[in-house]
């Protein structure tokens, strides 16, 4: 709303939308593909910079021994908090289910979450 008062102003030289991403700051979730085949999931609030560490291994942790890496993954959120919930769901699926995600294939996701009972 702030926005959008300041520019139906229409001031000369202002930038609503830089205004705009300033206040709103994005978290991001997001999946890597390492080397050996495994995925790793993360959050971050600088997704270029998360990536070029984890890309160039400055950082020890499970991918700077699996590179390369590939962004195979990433969804914004206005919270920080909304980004490590999904984080924490996302680490305990199953590799297929992560899968389906990437491939944004929903109807595969909703199978793979469906628990299987013995009868």
């Amino acid at each position: 709303m702030f926005c959008t008062i300041l520019c139906a102003k229409s001031i000369e030289g202002f930038d609503c939308f830089s205004v705009f991403k300033k206040i709103m700051k994005e978290f991001f979730l997001y999946i890597l593909k390492c080397n050996d085949g495994s995925y790793y999931t993360g959050h971050t609030d600088s997704i270029e910079k998360r990536i070029t560490d984890h890309m160039i291994g400055s950082t020890p942790c499970y991918t700077s021994i699996r590179l390369p890496v590939e962004l195979v993954f990433m969804q914004s959120f206005s919270s920080r908090a909304e980004a490590i919930d999904m984080e924490r769901k996302i680490k305990k699926w199953s590799r297929n289910k992560k899968e389906a995600l990437i491939e944004k294939n929903w109807k595969k996701v909703s199978v793979f979450a469906k628990k299987k009972f013995e009868k």
